[in-house]
């Protein structure tokens, strides 16, 4: 059984300036994106490195926009009615994937527009890029010591201090469950989908596929945010509702017959 060490959640304190793990591992989620953005643009029309880093702006502002707003939105509102400078402390987390989803697929309809593309276009050349960011994300969620995983005998938990229950306990790391596979999983999923031409739609259909099924599942180890705790039957959490309906439309773009032609992706 490990213990878990308490990593210091800045990673560089320089008095006037502190740089956190937690905006260190963006930091690493956008520059991963952005080479494996480049090296997919090679062989696939009409992109090239200049508009895969004008999309990476795009996507950045969905990504943190997005994803703080849907986390204030779906998981603690009354917090900050109550405490709205908090808004601004993404130190300490509190990013809703789901939230950026949305933010993102915004920004990818903007960026189409732009580029006179169709938005699952640019969705199916974005959609391999972002395991790459919950990969490094989940591990910054980890270096936090946030959302852990219900207390455990097994091998696999860990020891960690329960300010809840006010004692240390074993608990699952479902964070770096997620990031392997959200993160690794997806990520090797999407790039062999990928590597051949599919109907436009396609790859960013097995990704919503692939991320609604993997957190879904994951949910039924992770503690739900303490504000919220099960909305029914005492197991169905806010992730897995908002995973469902990721699911349904990754089978429609998958499964539904496209006239759009085939995209060439790799």
């Amino acid at each position: 059984m490990w213990s878990y060490p308490n990593i210091d959640p800045i990673a560089l304190d320089l008095g006037v300036l502190q740089i956190h793990w937690y905006g260190l591992m963006y930091l690493i989620a956008f520059a991963g994106g952005w080479l494996y953005g480049i090296y997919r643009a090679k062989n696939i029309e009409p992109w090239n490195s200049e508009m895969v880093g004008d999309l990476l702006f795009y996507v950045a502002m969905g990504v943190i926009l997005g994803g703080r707003i849907g986390y204030i939105l779906f998981y603690d509102l009354s917090h900050y009615i109550n405490a709205p400078l908090d808004v601004l402390k993404v130190w300490q987390g509190g990013m809703s994937f789901h939230g950026g989803l949305i933010g993102v697929t915004l920004a990818m309809f903007v960026f189409a527009k732009k580029t006179k593309q169709n938005l699952f276009q640019v969705a199916d050349f974005v959609a391999p890029l972002i395991p790459i960011g919950l990969l490094t994300g989940r591990i910054g969620n980890f270096i936090n010591g946030e959302l852990w995983g219900k207390t455990t005998d097994s091998s696999l938990g860990m020891w960690v201090y329960d300010p809840v229950l006010q004692q240390t306990v074993q608990k699952l790391p479902t964070q770096l469950l997620e990031a392997f596979l959200e993160g690794f999983v997806l990520f090797i999923i999407l790039a062999i989908y990928a590597s051949k031409p599919r109907k436009t739609g396609s790859v960013a259909g097995v990704f919503l596929i692939g991320y609604g099924s993997f957190r879904f599942i994951v949910e039924f180890w992770r503690v739900p945010d303490v504000q919220l705790g099960y909305l029914l039957w005492d197991w169905l959490t806010m992730g897995q509702l908002l995973s469902l309906p990721m699911i349904l439309i990754g089978l429609a773009l998958v499964l539904y017959p496209s006239r759009s032609n085939k995209t060439s992706t790799i």
